[in-house]
């Protein structure tokens, strides 16, 4: 899965780099996030068009984390309601198929940029009875460059008037080489090559591309400390490498 990540490059900066429309909210684009949570407004590109015919373009919005469906609920304030579980991420087998997402993954596909993702791994010495401890780990591209993550995206409209609700989720898969260690899933990663065609609202989706091992290749993992855990915390110490525990003498 993936419930927390990292961003810290701007939409604006973002959307000159990737050549892409910046129309992502000012107001919502406060600086670095070290510790992305769902339901967060967060960044996403998209492909559409201006007009019917014309030639879809790459776009830099804002959206909520955790897809709101379209026949989702409006509660008694206008707000979709909350009940059922969060839709953060949702499994590349299954987005063509489950009534939340197969609306989504035929014309509204986006990707989610990040400098990486954090993922904790079961420690295997937890005494039994106790509660397992988790290690945090981040996973991100050696180079230093942004992952780019497939995602689907939906537009919530209250019954109420009132502004549409643009809300997004992450698609994962399943986690292979050295990832797999930590995670038995991970966000699905678009090459930039494949990036287009993964956006393409006039196309269906790439079931193939779905279905294949993700490549990781260039990408890194490092334990992490354990501030992570607490989404208070929000800062560049959280990505840097753990410090080592120090050894615990044995009693003879």
């Amino acid at each position: 899965m993936c419930g927390r990540f990292a961003v810290t490059t701007d939409p604006a900066v973002l959307a000159e780099k990737i050549e892409a429309i910046n129309e992502a909210r000012k107001a919502e684009s406060s600086g670095p996030n070290y510790n992305v949570a769902p339901t967060t407004t967060v960044t996403t590109v998209v492909r559409r068009h201006d007009e019917p015919d014309d030639e879809p373009t790459r776009r830099v919005r804002s959206m909520r984390w955790g897809l709101i469906p379209p026949w989702a609920k409006a509660d008694a304030d206008g707000a979709p309601e909350s009940k059922g579980p969060l839709l953060i991420n949702a499994r590349a087998e299954k987005v063509t198929t489950s009534p939340a997402f197969r609306s989504s993954a035929k014309s509204k596909r986006c990707l989610i940029p990040m400098d990486g993702y954090y993922e904790w791994r079961a420690n295997a010495d937890t005494a039994a009875g106790k509660k397992s401890r988790k290690t945090p780990f981040f996973m991100h591209r050696s180079d230093g460059e942004m992952l780019f993550m497939a995602g689907l995206w939906s537009v919530w409209k209250p019954v109420k008037e009132g502004n549409p609700l643009l809300s997004c989720t992450i698609i994962t898969t399943d986690a292979v080489g050295e990832l797999a260690e930590i995670h038995d899933r991970m966000p699905l990663i678009v090459p930039e090559g494949e990036w287009d065609r993964w956006l393409d609202p006039d196309a269906s989706p790439d079931l193939d591309f779905l279905a294949a091992p993700p490549s990781i290749d260039g990408i890194e993992m490092r334990e992490i400390s354990t501030l992570v855990n607490s989404i208070r915390n929000n800062g560049p110490e959280l990505l840097e490498p753990a410090e080592p525990q120090p050894e615990q003498a044995t009693l003879l």
